[in-house]
């Protein structure tokens, strides 16, 4: 009966163990810069997110659809009820009009990416006559 018990505590522990996820939560999953000018430059954009789980949130990697939008993000292991950042920079340049772009973010909170959202409108450089 002894055995029974501690085999049956083992088993309720390791449970409760294997329980505790992280969760990811932004406070927005889209951004729209407007009407942004080329010639200005590099368009920046912060998501800020909290981890709303009870175990360390851990952001495996982040990736832009396309080589105009440089990513980085926080590294270090995000505990529960703390917060972290996903940053996306849009270079404009010859790239004039309408963009939408996305950013997946692969963490240990769930086999799917989160999929953020940069959009606008670029003006272009005003054109060198001779």
């Amino acid at each position: 009966m002894k055995k029974l018990s501690l085999i049956l505590f083992g088993f309720i522990l390791t449970s409760a163990l294997f329980a505790q996820t992280a969760n990811i939560t932004f406070e927005k999953s889209t951004h729209d810069f407007g009407k942004i000018k080329e010639k200005d430059g590099i368009a920046t954009v912060v998501f800020s997110f909290k981890n709303t789980g009870d175990a360390p949130l851990v952001i495996n990697r982040v990736q832009a659809s396309c080589g105009c939008t440089t990513p980085s993000w926080t590294k270090e292991p995000i505990m529960p009820g703390k917060t972290g950042n996903v940053t996306a920079a849009y270079n404009p340049a010859n790239r004039p009009g309408t963009f939408i772009k996305s950013i997946s973010v692969f963490s240990n909170a769930g086999s799917q990416p989160v999929l953020l959202t940069i959009k606008g409108d670029v003006i272009p450089k005003p054109s060198v006559e001779r």
